[in-house]
């Protein structure tokens, strides 16, 4: 295929993901692209490598077939296509049925020590599975290989050879971006993350709308660290209590706080009132509470000023509507909830909490895919903070942390160490300004 015609495809194919998403950082930003920019049919010759710092590999499913472009910067754009037929529909339902081997492989919260930090309080969990997946009547196929491998050489593997530095940017598709990146292995059982530094983003026009923005937009100084939102007023119809206290989530954020030398928001002090005040004035943004399988929105302590006795929805739920009518400024937002990963996922991506702080105005945000084991993620957190406050990237952090963990010998499971996803730009904090 001619260069154009692959610059073609990949620019119709760009078109299509995360444009609401586009539309909500261009006012927030204050950024309005010109007609050139903007119209990818009309404008082949876009440079879309201008703004890649590190290689990246945007996908596309459709039908039996997954498309992969690869993009670095001052490079030609390469694309490799791979025929996906194993009996199933489409190519749609067989990663949706690889997927769902993978988290059952992964182990979701089997054993783990861990707090319910859903809001879905009333759901019957299983316990060897968090993660559910629409359409699971396809039939697997009959494979000897795991999952993560199975992953790895369909998304991976076709663009190994084009993939070099040591940060991969990856740029999913639907389902896909439930895709635990970091734990995909090769042939030889090496880890993605022993190669590289992966994070990914929602299109390469939110990459390139990042990139642009003014750089006082952002604030320099300055934390929002959110635990343990006292909630035991919030009760069901019956007026029985339905959210219970989170205590490592209260330990996890007061470990953040002596690290950054900050005073977390906990408890009944962390009203809904309270940290929409404080959210927009600050570089980073850390929760840990209870969060909606559905969406990722946060519950928070219900406002003693509300109107009724019993508390609403709207007087103590985060959400995204809420989120996005903040002018958020952080460059850095780390939701350490259950299923902050988690949405409705549509062609342009999952259309959640974390999508909701990206369109606010955040550079980046980290989530995980699932719920894991308290003190694992103790451990994690309080690795990831100390090389943030050493001045390493975020994306340099997380792989660190997960590291950290998987050379450990209580954490080295995948599945306490793999659920971290990086989503936006790679941001450093300087947290001098903060003492």
């Amino acid at each position: 295929m001619k260069q154009g015609k692959i610059t073609e495809a990949l620019c119709a194919a760009e078109k299509g993901r995360a444009q609401a998403l586009t539309d909500l950082m261009e006012s927030q930003f204050g950024i309005h692209m010109n007609q050139a920019e903007s119209n990818a049919e009309e404008e082949h010759e876009l440079n879309l490598s201008e703004n890649i710092s590190s290689c990246t590999v945007f996908q596309a499913v459709d039908k039996e077939t997954i498309t992969l472009w690869v993009l670095s910067k001052g490079k030609p754009v390469h694309l490799r296509q791979k025929e996906i037929t194993h009996g199933l529909k489409d190519a749609a339902a067989y990663f949706r049925s690889t997927m769902q081997k993978a988290y059952k492989e992964v182990g979701v919260r089997s054993e783990a020590r861990c707090e319910d930090r859903s809001l879905d309080a009333l759901r019957k969990y299983d316990h060897t599975e968090d993660v559910k997946f629409e359409d699971e009547s396809s039939q697997p196929s009959i494979s000897l290989e795991s999952p993560l491998n199975t992953l790895y050489n369909n998304i991976i593997k076709p663009v190994a050879d084009l993939v070099q530095g040591n940060e991969l940017i990856i740029v999913p598709d639907g389902l896909l971006w439930l895709a635990p990146y970091a734990a995909l292995m090769d042939a030889d059982s090496k880890y993605l993350c022993d190669s590289f530094r992966v994070r990914v983003i929602p299109s390469l026009t939110s990459l390139k709308l990042i990139a642009d923005c003014p750089k006082e937009y952002h604030s320099r100084s300055g934390s929002l660290l959110v635990g343990d939102p006292w909630v035991e007023e919030v009760t069901n119809s019956k007026g029985e209590k339905i959210l219970d206290p989170l205590p490592f989530a209260r330990t996890e954020v007061e470990m953040i706080g002596r690290i950054l030398n900050v005073t977390p928001i906990i408890g009944k002090q962390a009203t809904k009132r309270e940290v929409l005040k404080e959210l927009s004035s600050v570089a980073l943004v850390h929760f840990a509470a209870h969060g909606r399988m559905e969406t990722g929105e946060i519950a928070l302590t219900p406002d003693p000023k509300r109107r009724s006795p019993i508390p609403m929805k709207e007087d103590y739920i985060l959400t995204i509507a809420d989120v996005l009518n903040v002018k958020l400024r952080a460059r850095l937002v780390v939701l350490s909830c259950c299923h902050s990963g988690r949405g409705e996922i549509k062609d342009e991506g999952v259309v959640g909490i974390a999508r909701a702080f990206m369109g606010a105005g955040a550079r980046s945000v980290l989530v995980s895919l699932w719920a894991i084991d308290d003190e694992a993620t103790l451990e994690f957190m309080r690795n990831f903070y100390h090389h943030l406050v050493e001045g390493k990237s975020a994306s340099e952090s997380l792989n660190l942390a997960m590291t950290s963990l998987r050379e450990s010998d209580k954490y080295s499971d995948v599945k306490y160490w793999a659920p971290f996803v990086l989503i936006g730009d790679d941001v450093t904090l300087d947290f001098d300004q903060e003492k």
